[in-house]
């Protein structure tokens, strides 16, 4: 039996930005991923927004690791020539509780470190967006997009020249806990295998609480069970009408249907958010439900034929009228797990998050397992 130094089990971006990280100063790092493609399910399916990390609560894991997110990838991008876009946001209100939101809104970004944030009048609003109809917007000038499959594949790429092993069509069906590590069981290309691993990082997105669950872990007595939460996007034809992203005032388990510019110079709408009980990525939600909202603030579109685009699920933690729930990245040396790490409800703001999280499991593994 093949015995190795780190299993990932997961190869979507944040598992690559693990991989990449570890391997720096560790060999015998693998990536094992079930699909055929890395990064085939969140990290492909989702707006290519690089967050500021305004909305979290402070101190939460969303916050720190989103700005910290923030900064790491603008410096990747310059460093290794990735495009993008930093575009700036507008989060507008159309009545006086928007307007107070924004305040609550603006002091939470501030307290999450982010200073140059500005709050907007309707005259500012208009002469930055013209199409756009607020009487009150906060700016936020560090809010950015990227194509989500270009970051996916820096970190694949630095993974494999750090030494890592990365794996598709594997699947782990199977974790023992062992005396001297974790023997994992599963199939790879149709094929039977086993393999010991001194440590194991359940990155596996959408399907983390299953692995953890595979590992011994009760997964509604420890809060880790997730709910698909899914969003559809359509496009707007003809030209662009807005130059920067456009949000509104955050609702729901989402944060409302936005208008995002994307690489090519096209503009979405969306996610919506509600939540299913399976993976579906056909286009579900109706292009009146998106006009309505987004005609609030943008009432020019209440006339426009929308273009289906598509669909994204994501892994979320917080459940039907449940309140915040933070990101999971946890050694769980306390369940006895000695050497395992879960990564569990790494949705929004994932994307923008990923190179903090790989530092910062880095910094787990180094402190609390390699020892």
């Amino acid at each position: 039996m093949e015995s190795v130094n780190i299993v990932i089990i997961g190869g979507g971006i944040v598992g690559l930005s693990i991989a990449a990280e570890l391997s720096k100063n560790n060999s015998g790092v693998y990536v094992f991923e079930k699909n055929r493609n890395f990064g085939q399910e969140t990290s492909s399916h989702n707006s290519g927004v690089i967050h500021s990390g305004i909305y979290y609560p402070p101190g939460s894991l969303k916050a720190s690791l989103s700005k910290k997110g923030n900064t790491a990838i603008y410096d990747i991008c310059e460093k290794y020539r990735i495009p993008y876009k930093k575009l700036g946001k507008l989060i507008v209100a159309t009545d006086e509780f928007g307007m107070a939101e924004l305040e609550k809104l603006k002091k939470n970004g501030e307290k999450n470190g982010i200073l140059d944030l500005r709050m907007l009048n309707s005259d500012q609003i208009r002469s930055m967006e013209p199409n756009i109809t607020a009487v009150r917007a906060i700016f936020s000038p560090s809010t950015g997009i990227i194509e989500p499959d270009d970051l996916l594949i820096y970190f694949r790429g630095m993974a494999t020249l750090n030494g890592a092993t990365l794996v598709t069509d594997t699947r782990v069906t199977e974790i023992v806990d062992r005396a001297d590590g974790y023997e994992l069981s599963g199939l790879s290309s149709g094929q039977k295998f086993t393999v010991n691993a001194n440590t194991v990082i359940n990155s596996g997105g959408l399907f983390s609480d299953n692995i953890a669950a595979m590992a011994g872990i009760d997964i509604d007595s420890m809060g880790y069970r997730l709910h698909f939460c899914k969003g559809d996007y359509f496009r707007l034809p003809g030209p662009p009408m807005v130059k920067s992203l456009v949000y509104p005032i955050p609702s729901g388990p989402g944060l409302g249907i936005h208008l995002t510019p994307d690489m090519s110079g096209s503009i979405r709408l969306g996610p919506n958010a509600y939540y299913v009980d399976r993976l579906d990525y056909a286009l579900k939600s109706s292009a009146s439900e998106f006009r309505d909202d987004v005609s609030k603030f943008m009432p020019s579109i209440a006339k426009m034929e929308l273009q289906d685009d598509s669909s994204g699920i994501r892994p979320k933690l917080q459940g039907p009228g449940d309140g915040f729930r933070d990101f999971v990245i946890r050694h769980e040396k306390d369940l006895g797990l000695q050497g395992f790490i879960n990564l569990i409800g790494i949705e929004s703001p994932g994307l923008t998050a990923s190179p903090a999280i790989g530092e910062y499991v880095a910094e787990i593994y180094e402190n609390e397992i390699k020892g």
